[in-house]
């Protein structure tokens, strides 16, 4: 009797514009740029694309806006935490990004992944690993914060359910957002990352022992 061939196993990586191949179960620092992280995340529609705006409100934008609000929030922010900040939904750019919902019935092998990939970003661009509970606590409250505008404003939810669901906005802050096309979304979060990396190079509280993990096309 022949012996039946084996099926070739699973494809398990991603091809990115770059010409990057990440692979999603042990991504690599190294495979990670941020041109392909702007160019996903312009292109990756927040509330599964239910929203009543000519464009799609893309993950690009709401990064650029949680990390302007992680700011207002903490004025002193250190630039090593408003790139963390920037980068809080950088997983996505992979990974797509599912409704709260979602993700709790997929359960821990979402949460494992996206770990991964958020812990090899955070090394290609000179984070920690893991962030100060601190940090992480500031940029979850600008990240529901931020749900909450985005809510009321063009994802349908009435002010009740805004309220019961989301974080309510401090008293001095009101942002009115337009969403912006991918093109645009994407040129505003490589310019806020370049922004960012500027004012992290001049930082003299900055960890020198700590560098980028530099990539072969850096």
């Amino acid at each position: 009797m022949a012996q039946q061939s084996k099926k070739p196993a699973p494809r398990a990586w991603q091809r990115m514009l770059s010409g990057r191949r990440l692979d999603l179960l042990d991504p690599s620092p190294f495979d990670i740029e941020i041109e392909d992280i702007a160019h996903g995340l312009a292109r990756v529609a927040r509330w599964n694309g239910q929203t009543n705006s000519r464009h799609a409100f893309s993950v690009a934008q709401h990064c650029i806006i949680v990390e302007q609000i992680a700011r207002h929030l903490k004025p002193d922010l250190r630039p090593d935490w408003q790139l963390a900040a920037l980068l809080h939904d950088a997983p996505e750019y992979v990974i797509g990004d599912m409704i709260s919902p979602f993700k709790a019935m997929l359960g821990d092998g979402y949460k494992v992944i996206e770990a991964r990939l958020e812990c090899a970003v955070h090394l290609r661009f000179g984070l920690a690993p893991e962030l100060p509970k601190t940090i992480t606590a500031n940029i979850k409250r600008a990240d529901r914060i931020c749900a909450a505008f985005e809510a009321r404003q063009f994802a349908g939810f009435t002010a009740h359910e805004t309220k019961k669901y989301f974080l309510s906005p401090p008293p001095d802050l009101d942002l009115q957002i337009k969403p912006l096309s991918a093109r645009k979304a994407q040129s505003a979060f490589l310019e806020r990352f370049a922004e960012i990396q500027e004012a992290r190079a001049a930082s003299p509280s900055r960890n020198k022992t700590r560098r980028p993990v530099k990539s072969m096309t850096s």
